[in-house]
C-alpha cells in the first residue's frame, strides 16, 4: 500500500511538527473530532505529540460500547401478533408506553453523548446515523432502533463495506426502505435507489434500470415478525439473472453491494461527506480523490481514512476554521461537557434538539439531518441563544414533567452558580478563551461597541 502522507507532502500534515504539533493544532484536532473544546490539560498531552502521534492515540481511544446503561426494556419485543391480541384499550395502553419509550432511548443517547470518554465514537455513530437515515416515526419499534444504535456503533470506526453488508440486513431499515415489501415478482425499489444514491454512489452515476435491477437481488430479505430479527425468505427471492452497472449474473442483495463498492466513485462519495463532516462545506476535490484511494487501498476501512482525514494540511488551515456551523445535538452536548453541566432530567433536552431541528433516532427524511447554514433560521436561532443564556446564567425553573425544553430544564444549578462565580473572581486565562471560539474574535468598534455598551446593565443607572 502506497505511503499517500509522505507521497503528497502537500496535502498531507503528519510530517509536520516534529517537535510537537502544539496547542493550537492539538486543540483544534481534539475540539473538531469531538463535541466540545477539550479541557486545557488534554490539551497539553496532545500538543507534545508529533500530529500523525496525536491523531494515533486519539483512533486508539474509541470504544465500540457505550458506557450509558440502556433503558431495561431494549431487550423486550412484542410480535405484531400479540398486539393485535389486545383489547382496543390494551393496545391503546401499549402504543402509549411505546411513545414513552421512544422519548427514553432519546434522552439514554444524549446522555451517552455527554458523559462519553470516547466522543469521536459517538460522533461517528451520530454521522452514520444521518448517512444511513432511520426514523423511529415510520419504524415505530424503539428496540429496532435500539439494535440499529449498537450497529452503527460497532462499525463506527470499522469497515465501510462490512457496516453496508450489515446495514442491509438491519430490521429498521428493513422497516423504514420498505424491504419487508421486497417480493419476487413485485420488487420495492425504495431501499436499492438509496442504497445507490445516498450510501455508496451518490447521484448521476447510476440509472433507473440499475435500480429497478439491484431491488430484484434485495428480493426475499424481511423481518422475522416474531422475534424482530432479519430472515432471508428463499420463496420471496428472484433468482434470475440481473444486470447491475454493466455486469450480469444471478446476484443476491450482497453480491449487489460488492459490485457497487467495486466503483470508484463509492470511496469518493464517503471521503467528501467526511471532509464535509470535519474540515469544510466544500473540500478540496484534490484531497477528496487521494482521501478516496487510502479508502479503497485499505478495503473499505474508516480508520485509515479517518487517519490521512486528520492529517491533511487543510484540517489544520486557518482558513477553514469556523466554516462549520454546530448541528444541534452538537451545540447542546458540547454546552454540557465544556461547562461540566449536569441535568437532573434528560428530556428537556430532548425536546431543546427537536425544537433546534434534530430530533435523535427521527432524521426529516432519507437524506438525513442538513448541515452548515440550513441548521440556522428565525426560530432556531432563537432556541439556540435562549439554550446558551439558560445555561450562562445557572438558570432553572422547577422540574415540571409536562413542561418542554427550556421550561422544564432542570440541573444542578448550585454546584453550577458556584463554578460560575469561581470563574468570575478570576481573569480567564488565554487558553480558556481561545478553546471557545475556533478562531480569534474580531475587537468590537464603532456601531458594534456601542450597542454592546447601551446593553449592558450599567447602562441602566445613574
Amino acid at each position: 500500500m502506497k505511503s499517500w502522507v509522505w507521497v503528497l507532502p502537500s496535502l498531507f500534515a503528519a510530517h509536520a511538527g516534529a517537535a510537537g504539533m502544539g496547542e493550537d493544532a492539538a486543540r483544534l484536532l481534539l475540539n473538531r473530532t469531538g463535541f466540545a473544546p477539550a479541557p486545557v490539560s488534554q490539551v497539553k498531552v496532545f500538543a507534545v505529540l508529533r500530529r500523525d502521534q496525536g491523531v494515533e492515540k486519539l483512533l486508539d481511544q474509541s470504544a465500540a460500547l457505550p458506557v450509558t446503561p440502556p433503558p431495561a426494556w431494549v431487550n423486550e419485543y412484542t410480535p405484531p401478533s400479540e398486539i393485535n391480541k389486545l383489547s382496543e384499550e390494551g393496545r391503546k395502553a401499549f402504543y402509549m408506553e411505546r411513545g414513552v419509550h421512544q422519548q427514553e432511548l432519546k434522552q439514554w443517547w444524549l446522555r451517552e453523548m455527554v458523559v462519553t470518554p470516547t466522543p469521536l465514537t459517538e460522533r461517528m455513530t451520530l454521522f452514520w446515523h444521518s448517512h444511513f437515515a432511520t426514523s423511529m416515526q415510520k419504524v415505530g419499534e424503539p428496540q429496532l432502533m435500539y439494535r440499529q444504535n449498537l450497529l452503527l456503533r460497532e462499525y463506527a470506526l470499522g469497515n465501510y463495506r462490512d457496516m453496508l453488508h450489515a446495514i442491509a440486513r438491519d430490521p429498521a431499515m428493513l422497516m423504514w426502505l420498505d424491504g419487508v415489501a421486497n417480493r419476487k415478482g413485485a420488487p420495492n425499489e425504495n431501499f436499492a435507489r438509496e442504497v445507490m444514491e445516498l450510501f455508496v454512489l451518490g447521484e448521476g452515476h447510476y440509472t433507473q434500470q440499475d435500480v429497478t435491477e439491484a431491488a430484484r437481488a434485495f428480493t426475499g430479505w424481511s423481518r422475522n415478525w416474531q422475534t424482530g430479527e432479519f430472515v432471508f425468505n428463499p420463496a420471496q427471492h428472484d433468482a434470475g439473472s440481473k444486470t447491475i452497472l454493466g455486469q450480469s449474473g444471478n446476484f443476491d442483495g450482497d453480491a449487489a453491494i460488492d459490485i457497487l463498492l467495486d466503483q470508484p466513485v463509492a470511496a469518493e462519495h464517503i471521503a467528501g461527506e467526511l471532509c464535509e463532516e470535519f474540515i469544510s462545506p466544500h473540500p478540496d476535490p484534490v484531497a477528496v480523490q487521494h482521501l478516496a484511494e487510502i479508502f479503497r487501498d485499505n478495503h473499505y476501512a474508516i480508520k485509515p481514512l479517518l487517519r490521512a482525514l486528520f492529517s491533511l494540511n487543510a484540517f489544520y488551515d486557518k482558513s477553514n476554521r469556523a466554516q462549520l456551523v454546530k448541528s444541534p445535538i452538537e451545540l447542546i452536548v458540547g454546552t454540557l461537557r465544556q461547562f461540566d453541566v449536569h441535568p437532573s432530567a434528560w428530556q428537556p433536552l430532548v425536546y431543546e434538539a427537536d425544537g433546534m431541528g434534530e430530533s435523535l433516532f427521527a432524521p426529516p427524511n432519507v437524506k438525513g439531518w442538513p448541515t452548515g447554514e440550513q441548521w440556522i433560521n428565525g426560530t432556531t436561532l432563537l432556541r439556540r441563544k435562549a439554550f446558551l443564556e439558560r445555561i450562562m446564567n445557572a438558570q432553572e425553573t422547577p422540574y415540571n414533567p409536562n413542561a418542554q425544553g427550556m421550561d422544564a430544564m432542570h440541573f444542578n444549578v448550585s454546584q453550577w452558580q458556584a463554578q460560575l462565580k469561581q470563574r468570575a473572581e478570576k481573569p480567564l486565562s488565554s487558553p480558556e478563551a481561545d478553546s471557545l471560539l475556533p478562531i480569534s474574535p474580531q475587537p468590537l468598534t464603532g456601531l458594534a461597541l456601542m450597542r454592546q455598551l447601551v446593553l449592558d446593565p450599567a447602562y441602566q443607572l445613574k
